[in-house]
């Protein structure tokens, strides 16, 4: 059976902040129509690669190319207009707008409520209760759980080929991990490919199908996460740590 395309390309991408090297040359490739996952230790570059992605921080050499495009000096509006979402680990939500506010800013379609994708939303409010249920709450009221299915939410009010997420499972109570992964396993049904950065290892054996490990700035695994899952040796190696 062929592999599916690549629908995301980073090549020898090095990312310098400030004066910090972070990302050191790294290589990873996102199958379309898959759930990938990006593990490794803290300060791996693992952020820094998705920000480095959707152009909030410059690669300072390499190529990132999303399809046939490369997108690697294009500004972070240029890049999320062609179907990238991302979901960063801060979650960016407005606290003093309600969730309704907080939806309407990414329906960059609709400048009312009433403008939005009737059909869309009440698919979004399938995948996420909570967001219909405090609808028209301050989002500052949410809970942390809440707060995460509302960001997730509003970076799909569109349609989108690549959905980012930094750590969706940070936090969570069981209950609402196990909501998240169903969420997702929906949204790749659908066909929306999805890069995940994760620490959470059930998490991500539960709903990954390929992944890549980095360390020190560096992608220095990659293949599929059943292979992972399976091989002990290589876990404790690459992660210090059994699946």
């Amino acid at each position: 059976m062929n592999s599916p395309a690549a629908l995301l390309t980073l090549e020898g991408v090095h990312t310098h902040i400030g004066a910090y090297h972070i990302l050191h040359g790294v290589d990873l490739v996102v199958p379309r129509g898959q759930v990938s996952l990006l593990l490794g230790r803290n300060g791996a570059g693992k952020s820094t690669t998705l920000r480095t992605i959707m152009g909030l921080w410059r690669a300072s050499q390499g190529r990132v190319r999303f399809g046939e495009r490369d997108i690697t000096a294009m500004g972070t509006p240029e890049i999320a207009a062609l179907g990238l979402a991302y979901v960063p680990e801060s979650m960016g939500i407005f606290s003093d707008l309600t969730v309704k506010e907080n939806m309407l800013l990414a329906a960059r379609s609709a400048s009312r409520a009433s403008q939005m994708d009737e059909t869309r939303l009440q698919w979004i409010f399938s995948l996420f209760p909570a967001v219909e249920k405090f609808w028209n709450q301050p989002a500052g009221k949410l809970s942390g759980g809440q707060k995460q299915m509302l960001a997730v939410a509003r970076a799909i009010v569109e349609p989108r080929e690549l959905l980012i997420v930094d750590e969706p499972s940070k936090g969570l109570a069981p209950a609402i991990i196990n909501n998240m992964i169903d969420a997702f396993a929906q949204l790749k049904a659908s066909g929306v490919t999805i890069l995940l950065v994760e620490q959470n290892i059930s998490f991500a054996q539960r709903l990954g199908d390929s992944v890549a490990v980095m360390d020190n700035g560096r992608v220095v695994h990659s293949g599929s996460m059943q292979a992972l899952s399976q091989d002990k040796a290589l876990q404790q190696s690459l992660l210090g740590l059994a699946l």
